[in-house]
């Protein structure tokens, strides 16, 4: 259905629409009053009975009008009836159009508004009715025929009835997919924050490694530095001693003679460090130093005040001169190439 209010053309022009909502008489006229039954009552709300707040269609049917023909309809903005209210004024809805193209139109149309009554009761509703001009001097009164409303109200059993709390919201049990969603987004955030850490993390870890890293007798020297004086020598702390000295020389044999030092026993050491060339002094030095350590450690033996007096400046001196003898090898190996290259040079130009 489509609803087309004509922007009042199918309503009167002025002079009868004040004549109808002023309720004074039209001039002098061709004209006559017409009764029509074409009028209608229908819910809004689909039920048995009409309760109060239901809302109601109220209307009636016009059929075959001519085109051109104007109408006024009656105004309730005062008030309809007593005890019946109107929701929504009058609309109008074009339901049908006949004729041929080119040739006058006629339309069937429906005229109607929403009511309502809030009051239990029986209402003779009022009639409605309209004026209609067709032609110059034609106006007719339509009236159509009145509908009966009846309301009813929910009934009360006042003996039994009992006045209730208001309750609340009723809660509903969780359920798995409501929980899933927030449990994958909680994973989720874990997840990238685990990665951004590790990102960092491995960031971190490569600069330090491409950073400069101090030479090995150098961070030997700082660790024998620590274990300097007398504070451990007492026989409580003499293992801590002997495995922080050790420990630290392991360590620069390692880096200066390419030796696992830190996996291998004592003898094992001292048998492949017999061919790297240092000193024979110095090597039975070390290896007096370090088989004191493995009775200390490993015997719960005490050494005596005189071997540890001496085994902090046996230790610096290892590694005060074998770093020198390392850098007279590299001065060596150095003065070498270039005695090599002029050498080379000449050879070629000969």
């Amino acid at each position: 259905m489509k609803r087309l209010i004509y922007g009042l053309s199918l309503f009167c022009a002025a002079m009868i629409t004040t004549i109808a909502a002023s309720g004074q008489q039209a001039p002098q006229s061709k004209g006559m009053l017409i009764k029509s039954e074409d009028s209608f009552l229908e819910p809004l709300q689909k039920r048995d009975s009409a309760l109060i707040g239901d809302q109601f269609r109220y209307g009636f049917h016009l059929k075959d009008v001519a085109e051109g023909t104007r109408f006024a309809l009656p105004d309730f903005s005062k008030g309809f009836m007593d005890s019946v209210e109107i929701v929504l004024p009058f609309m109008v809805d074009t339901v049908k159009v006949q004729g041929k193209k080119n040739e006058p139109k006629s339309y069937d149309i429906d005229v109607s508004m929403i009511i309502t009554s809030f009051d239990e009761g029986k209402y003779e509703l009022l009639p409605l009715s309209l004026v209609r001009a067709s032609g110059v001097d034609r106006i007719d009164t339509l009236v159509f025929a009145s509908q009966k409303l009846d309301i009813f109200t929910m009934p009360v059993d006042t003996t039994t009835y009992q006045i209730h709390d208001i309750k609340g919201q009723i809660r509903y049990p969780l359920k798995a997919s409501e929980i899933i969603p927030y449990v994958l987004g909680i994973w989720a955030v874990a997840i990238v924050v685990i990665l951004i850490w590790a990102f960092f993390a491995m960031r971190r870890k490569k600069e330090g490694s491409v950073a400069h890293k101090d030479p090995p007798y150098l961070v030997a020297l700082r660790r024998l530095d620590h274990f300097r004086g007398s504070k451990y020598w007492a026989p409580e702390k003499q293992k801590t001693f002997y495995s922080g000295i050790t420990d630290a020389l392991r360590e620069y044999i390692d880096a200066r003679y390419g030796i696992d030092a830190m996996e291998m026993t004592t003898a094992e050491i001292f048998k492949d460090l017999k061919s790297s060339g240092v000193p024979a002094d110095l090597y039975e030095e070390m290896k007096t130093l370090f088989e004191t350590a493995d009775f200390v450690k490993f015997a719960k033996a005490s050494a005596s005040d005189e071997e540890n007096a001496t085994a902090l400046p046996a230790a610096v001196r290892f590694v005060t001169v074998t770093y020198q003898s390392q850098l007279a090898e590299e001065e060596a190996a150095r003065k070498a190439a270039e005695a090599k290259s002029p050498a080379k040079k000449e050879g070629g130009e000969a």
